[in-house]
């Protein structure tokens, strides 16, 4: 664990015990000597360059995409299609997949857990084509509805977009029989897999999916950039959704062609030392025994849920022995920044709020909720001091009281 800390700089400050992982991940030396040696060495545009500086730049640039093509176990290098993330990946499909799908009296299909990302995109989608949006309910324990789900099938869903772990609350899916299910009745299938990349191993054709999103900021790579894949035949017949160079084929003032994939969807210039840095990143964790990985992870989410458990007036959320990365708790009576700035004043980075999923927390009743989540680098005596700060908290109040 100590030669795994090392390499991630942010960690080094004296103090800080980082617990916002589902916001966003640190980043290793690897991914920010990556994007460094580009802009120290071999800074130019992608593509078509003449020089030696725009040829180093494109080996490196679809490098990169080669790299997140074995990441996710992709069949083929150009169905990875470079996006700012998740977000830009779900307006991608929502915009473009959307105009071949969805017509008046169609149906489309979310989770109830969804990020803001997944909703709205789809839902202003339903609103320009005249279809419906529905979500899938979860379970009154916690989890997603299978039965309920396999009920809204029988509307025929053209779209199902399903999020493989809750950013809110961590919960997984099994993923593989409600994508079975939609498949069986017709249905195009989304995954949201932004909380997924860095907990799991990725696997795109084991999966079944039509497509997978993700961002390499959750993933110990840079903001700004991430990844859609989707498979060959529905990329080729979906329009372009944003319109500029790279993405054409010819331009004359009467008619316009466009490029082959993946560059129709990839207008303009990229994010270059971005998706250098996201290469680095998959490349980085491909080299992690990423099963030791995902038992210390998932061993720190039970220890933190059974010493919350002890303390008197905390409420757990949706807390599952299986859940991936993320716990969302509040403290009764408390408001939730209220804790995020005691946990601050300890050193403590969380996430307090409703975490993009305001439907989420109506059906949970409250406002929002305090997140912790967790890393491959954070250790037990993060979750202790946690648990300590906490447990200060409820001493303070109730001596105030």
């Amino acid at each position: 664990m100590e030669s795994l800390r090392l390499q991630f700089p942010a960690l080094q400050q004296a103090g800080l015990i980082y617990l916002d992982n589902a916001a966003t991940t640190q980043k290793p030396h690897d991914v920010i000597e990556a994007m460094s040696q580009f802009y120290l060495r071999d800074n130019a545009n992608v593509h078509r360059g003449a020089h030696r500086l725009s040829a180093r730049a494109t080996r490196a640039f679809e490098g990169a995409r080669a790299t997140l093509a074995q990441f996710i176990n992709a069949p083929a290098q150009h169905e990875v299609i470079f996006t700012r993330g998740t977000t830009e990946a779900m307006n991608l499909l929502a915009s473009s997949l959307a105009t071949m799908q969805l017509h008046p009296g169609d149906h489309v299909l979310v989770d109830q857990w969804a990020h803001h990302a997944s909703i709205v995109p789809w839902q202003q989608a339903c609103h320009r084509h005249g279809a419906t949006l529905h979500a899938i309910p979860m379970t009154a324990a916690g989890r997603l509805d299978f039965d309920a789900f396999r009920a809204l099938l029988r509307q025929h869903p053209k779209v199902v977009v399903l999020t493989g772990i809750s950013n809110a609350l961590g919960c997984r899916v099994e993923l593989e029989p409600f994508i079975a299910a939609a498949k069986a009745v017709g249905a195009t299938v989304i995954i949201d897999g932004a909380q997924m990349v860095a907990h799991s191993h990725i696997d795109v054709q084991a999966l079944g999916c039509d497509f997978f999103a993700f961002s390499g900021h959750k993933m110990y790579g840079p903001t700004g950039i991430g990844a859609l894949w989707g498979k060959t035949e529905l990329l080729e017949a979906m329009p372009p959704y944003q319109f500029g160079g790279e993405m054409i084929a010819s331009v004359s003032f009467e008619h316009s062609s466009f490029n082959q994939l993946p560059f129709k969807f990839e207008a303009g210039t990229p994010a270059i030392a971005e998706a250098i840095g996201l290469g680095a990143a998959a490349q980085w964790l491909m080299r992690q025994d990423r099963h030791s990985v995902a038992a210390h992870e998932q061993q720190l989410l039970q220890y933190a849920q059974q010493q919350l458990r002890q303390l008197d007036g905390i409420t757990l959320y949706s807390a599952f022995a299986d859940n991936v990365g993320s716990l969302a708790f509040n403290v009764d009576g408390e408001h939730h920044q209220d804790i995020g700035v005691w946990l601050d004043q300890a050193g403590i980075a969380v996430r307090c709020g409703h975490h993009c999923c305001q439907p989420l927390m109506q059906h949970l009743g409250v406002k929002g909720t305090c997140r912790l989540s967790v890393a491959a680098y954070n250790t037990h005596a993060e979750i202790d001091a946690v648990i300590a700060a906490i447990s200060d908290y409820l001493e303070f109040i109730d001596d105030d009281a």
